[in-house]
């Protein structure tokens, strides 16, 4: 058997948008003007690497957490309302289908913002483990994230298939030792993926994972 670890931002729900606007609104209380650079750099990274880069790297621990978690407090407002016509096309009729197999989210979100979603979208009885960024000293690229999912799904690093939408996430996953499913949500092209695909309707994904023995 294999067992399936989802990425969120990016994979689950396609929620750059949100984030974009939400650090724009955000950074600009401190007088940053929030580039399109800027923007790309964020992606598949932590909120405390993200904060660092935006406001300074002179900041403290504490400050740094206030900062992230007010950014995400702003976040969840502002996604709230269209949370279901987020999500990634096709992915609650993937996951109901997949039901009967291992499967995990492992992302480098804030745990406010995972369950958030997940409970939100009705999608949290699908997984049987959760890791969020905090839960590991370091973050995506790091594989960290990816292996102590594995470990808690009680599988072999190799037995398990990642999706992932992120430069950081790929690398993470590969890292550990996993095929990577990338989600051409944020970036066209994502190297080192078996396979890549524009979402869960795609039908070359289902072709694709019982060619690797998923079912």
């Amino acid at each position: 058997m294999i067992a399936l670890i989802f990425d969120m931002d990016g994979v689950i729900i396609n929620s750059n948008p949100i984030h974009r606007q939400a650090w724009e609104i955000y950074n600009r209380r401190f007088g940053v003007e929030t580039t399109e650079e800027m923007h790309q750099r964020m992606y598949g990274k932590r909120n405390d690497q993200i904060v660092r880069d935006y406001l300074g790297n002179h900041l403290g621990d504490a400050e740094v957490f206030e900062h992230g978690a007010a950014k995400e407090r702003l976040y969840r407002e502002l996604a709230g309302p269209h949370l279901a016509s987020s999500l990634v096309p096709g992915v609650r009729e993937f996951l109901d289908r997949h039901r009967d197999l291992p499967m995990a989210v492992a992302s480098n979100a804030e745990a406010e913002n995972v369950k958030f979603v997940l409970q939100a979208a009705g999608l949290s009885s699908f997984f049987r483990a959760i890791v969020d960024g905090h839960q590991v000293s370091l973050p995506k690229p790091a594989p960290d994230v990816y292996l102590k999912t594995a470990e808690l799904l009680a599988f072999a690093p190799g037995e398990c298939i990642v999706f992932e939408d992120s430069y950081s996430g790929v690398e993470a996953a590969l890292s550990a030792g996993m095929r990577v499913v990338g989600l051409r949500t944020t970036h066209a092209e994502l190297s080192g993926t078996s396979i890549a695909v524009d979402d869960f309707l795609a039908p070359e994904l289902e072709a694709w994972l019982q060619s690797v023995g998923c079912y």
